[in-house]
């Protein structure tokens, strides 16, 4: 079974600007101005029903080619002075001279008193009044796009920073891992070494068997996981080596006492030590 067909979403309203009206003696006056709706549209508005005249003007980018360099634009224009002579050129000027784009209308209700070219000013200032609305709507939803837009960079660049702090910090832990698991290598090569005299020393060996030295490890090339789990390997070698070096200090602290005629006595203590040892170690 077919799906249902999922509607489009409606076209945004065509956004229309209007001015405060301008009441002289019996006459009022309203414009109002849109970018992208026709003279005849915005004539047909339910606020222009009842107006006497209703004076449109028209100023769009022409689809023509200009024979002139490219920064040079042509424009389809035109009026309608809808019974007020005169009226749609006065409002063709305006959109000329304020560089608009769009349509303007501009209703007046004649009230049956002449008011003289007075008209003429109310008609011009409607207009540019609903004109100017719309120029400052336009250059308000481009700062609001201008600053979200700068807003999105502001955090992206935040992210950025963040990320490359952590990576630095990173780095320089790594790099101290590495310097220490060195100084490590070196530790337990001196450790091995003590360890390999003192057992010697002990069994009376005049030669000392010394430490085959470790190859050296790139570790330049672990990951920082790796090298957590070689830093651990290394703590647990160095507590290991240490451990039997105190055994074998303990056993020639032994043997020297046994040397010097209290043997029997320490011999003693040691079967003691070693019974108690066995006790407390778990089966």
């Amino acid at each position: 079974m077919a799906g249902k067909r999922q509607h489009s979403p409606s076209p945004a309203p065509p956004e229309i600007y209007f001015s405060t009206p301008i009441h002289e003696q019996t006459s009022s006056f309203t414009a109002a101005f849109s970018p992208s709706l026709s003279a005849k549209a915005l004539q047909a508005l339910p606020e222009f029903h009842s107006a006497t005249h209703r004076i449109a003007a028209w100023r769009k980018p022409s689809r023509q080619m200009s024979l002139m360099p490219a920064s040079h634009t042509l424009y389809d224009t035109g009026h309608d002075d809808d019974g007020e002579k005169w009226a749609g050129t006065r409002l063709s000027n305006v959109l000329r001279d304020t560089s608009t784009c769009g349509t303007v209308v501009v209703g007046r209700w004649y009230g049956g008193q002449n008011i003289g070219p007075i008209r003429f000013t109310h008609i011009e200032s409607s207009a540019k009044e609903a004109i100017r609305k719309a120029k400052a709507a336009g250059a308000s939803s481009s700062d609001s796009a201008q600053q979200a837009s700068s807003s999105a960079s502001h955090k992206k660049q935040k992210v950025q920073v963040k990320v490359q702090e952590e990576g630095e910090q990173e780095e320089a832990r790594r790099k101290e891992l590495i310097s220490n698991l060195q100084e490590r290598d070196y530790n337990i090569f001196a450790l091995r070494k003590l360890l390999s005299e003192k057992k010697a020393r002990l069994q009376g060996e005049g030669r000392v068997e010394l430490p085959t030295p470790q190859k050296l490890m790139d570790y330049d090339r672990m990951s920082m996981e790796a090298l957590e789990r070689v830093d651990k390997a290394r703590d647990a070698t160095i507590a290991f080596i240490l451990k039997q070096i105190d055994r074998i200090e303990e056993e020639a602290k032994l043997a020297e006492t046994l040397d010097r005629g209290g043997g029997e006595d320490v011999l003693k203590d040691a079967d003691k030590n070693k019974q108690e040892e066995a006790l407390a170690t778990p089966e």
